[in-house]
């Protein structure tokens, strides 16, 4: 029974990730950070059907995504509650995770037809909220990290991007890494390139809004074929665990940076082995790299499908095998370790 009591808290969980993205969706978070709602209250915020948002409400409130006063009947988020689940342009958005999970989960009757043919799927056949909620799970993390915490522990990158630098920003998806970076150093030049090419359309776009047009550039290309030589910077943000040949995607990395170059490196925090990566965060990321990172990786010519939990270790091996002699581990979140590599 314990365990029949631990499956039925997944299941809760299972459906609690369509409310979160309803929530997502409809605005329903943010109104109800506006205060303290009836059901009623909030259809109205929000241009919804009161009997759709009592339920919703309900739910929420048992998992412990909103707060019930049985006294009043209505519903409020906590001052932590709030942080995490309405803004998306701060440094954490929670509802971007669901959106990607969900999207994840789409694919599962192909996902159950690789397991037995030993086929790939590619990252770019999976439904778009995939590509959606990725840039939308990862982008506040890269806001909050990026310039002020990541790229100034790299030796003598920052001074080199206030003056002006050439930055090459691998795998660049929706080019939110790309866009962030051209925002903070507006000296540097700044090519994003992903094989995606709905993604790199996107990505242009996103670039022009945020008035950095005239610093970027995107390329629909691999990450062993991107264009250009003499990069002071090339980055790549969790993507090359993905990749089918992140070796060959190395030695064009190591190819294309100037001599005195570096590769900024982020990948998702795991361990080197399986009973290190047994708690929560990992459980996520196996699950995630089930349906789709070991499924990309195998769907492009190379061999590898290193998967989402792929620690220090297996990544060193791969800047080693292309030639790299410096890797080093230089900062953590709770969801990320960033490496520097050197030639």
């Amino acid at each position: 029974m314990s365990f029949v009591g631990k499956a039925v808290g997944d299941l809760g969980a299972t459906m609690a990730a369509g409310g979160i993205v309803v929530g997502h969706r409809l605005g329903l978070y943010r109104a109800l950070a506006e205060g303290a709602a009836s059901p009623d209250t909030l259809a109205e915020r929000t241009g919804t059907t009161t009997r759709y948002v009592a339920e919703w409400l309900a739910q929420q409130a048992a998992g412990g995504y909103v707060e019930y006063d049985a006294a009043t009947g209505e519903f409020s988020l906590t001052e932590e509650q709030a942080f995490a689940l309405t803004d998306p342009d701060g440094p954490l958005y929670l509802p971007g995770a669901f959106v990607l999970a969900l999207g994840a989960l789409r694919a599962e009757p192909r996902v159950s037809a690789v397991f037995r043919s030993g086929e790939g799927l590619g990252w770019h056949e999976h439904d778009e909220d995939v590509f959606l909620g990725c840039e939308c799970f990862f982008r506040p993390g890269y806001r909050a990290h990026l310039v002020d915490e990541w790229l100034p522990t790299l030796d003598g990158v920052v001074e080199k991007l206030q003056a002006g630098s050439r930055v090459a920003d691998v795998g660049c998806g929706h080019g939110a890494s790309t866009v962030l970076m051209a925002q903070a150093f507006p000296n540097s030049t700044f090519v994003g390139s992903d094989y995606h090419e709905a993604s790199v359309e996107l990505a242009r776009k996103r670039a022009a809004d945020a008035g950095v047009a005239g610093q970027t550039s995107f390329e629909t290309s691999s990450a062993q074929t991107f264009g250009g030589e003499g990069y002071d910077l090339v980055t790549t943000f969790d993507c090359i665990h993905d990749m089918g040949d992140p070796v060959g995607a190395a030695r064009h990395i190591r190819e294309s940076l100037s001599p005195e170059g570096t590769w900024l490196m982020v990948e998702p925090l795991a361990g080197d082995t399986l009973a290190e990566n047994l708690n929560p965060l990992g459980r996520a990321y196996y699950g995630f790299s089930t349906f789709i990172c070991v499924g990309a990786g195998r769907s492009q010519a190379g061999g590898y499908s290193l998967g989402a939990q792929a620690g220090p270790a297996a990544l060193r091996q791969v800047a080693t095998d292309a030639g790299f002699t410096r890797f080093r581990p230089v900062a953590d979140t709770p969801l990320n370790t960033v490496y520097e590599v050197r030639p």
